[in-house]
């Protein structure tokens, strides 16, 4: 028994650090040569990754992967918008004295400041592809109107004007995508998404 817990706590690091370099890896953003991992793979990994990127495939590459992280994005935003906030706006659940109010206006203000994030991912996503850029870049100042009606949301102050904020938001993101090519479906975030 006490030989196998030493041989346990190596195997558990070594499994840890490996989820580490994979998430890191993963997540990470491909032109950020100063790496935090410290390890000879990652360097020899972005000097491939900038050889490769002068070839014509890794910018058709680069603009097919901005936009489908621009479709995952915006499709977040326009789940959690109208799952979260527009639908039960529209129930009445945001009225005082209504039947689970408080626990809708708290999840609709986790809502907002979700959308609010992954619209403001969109439309940072965008900037890969030329013509879905011109279409977005148009619409980063309705974008940034969003910032606040995440706590009007929660604390109940919201009025038609801010949920019709969104929506009018929400579809110019998905008409513009719509219009480059790139189209939007609405895809609802787990609840564990909106407070992570």
């Amino acid at each position: 028994m006490t030989r196998s817990v030493p041989l346990r706590r190596p195997l558990v690091a070594l499994l840890l650090a490996c989820a580490v370099l994979v998430s890191a890896t993963a997540c990470g953003d491909s032109g950020d040569s100063g790496s935090a991992t410290g390890t000879g793979t990652s360097s020899s990994a972005s000097a491939s990754a900038s050889a490769s990127a002068a070839s014509p495939s890794a910018s058709a590459e680069k603009q097919r992967l901005a936009k489908a992280r621009f479709v995952a994005n915006a499709g977040l935003a326009a789940g959690a918008t109208y799952q979260w906030i527009v639908k039960p706006y529209r129930a009445g659940t945001f009225k005082k004295g209504a039947e689970g109010r408080t626990f809708a206006l708290v999840k609709a203000g986790l809502a907002g400041g979700f959308a609010y994030n992954r619209l403001k991912a969109a439309a940072e996503n965008a900037k890969g592809d030329p013509l879905l850029s011109k279409a977005v870049a148009p619409l980063t100042a309705g974008i940034e109107s969003l910032q606040g009606v995440a706590t009007k949301l929660r604390k109940g102050e919201a009025g038609e004007g801010d949920i019709g904020a969104f929506e009018s938001v929400i579809d110019s993101i998905k008409n513009a995508g719509k219009d480059a090519g790139a189209e939007v479906k609405d895809k609802v975030p787990s609840t564990s998404q909106l407070t992570g």
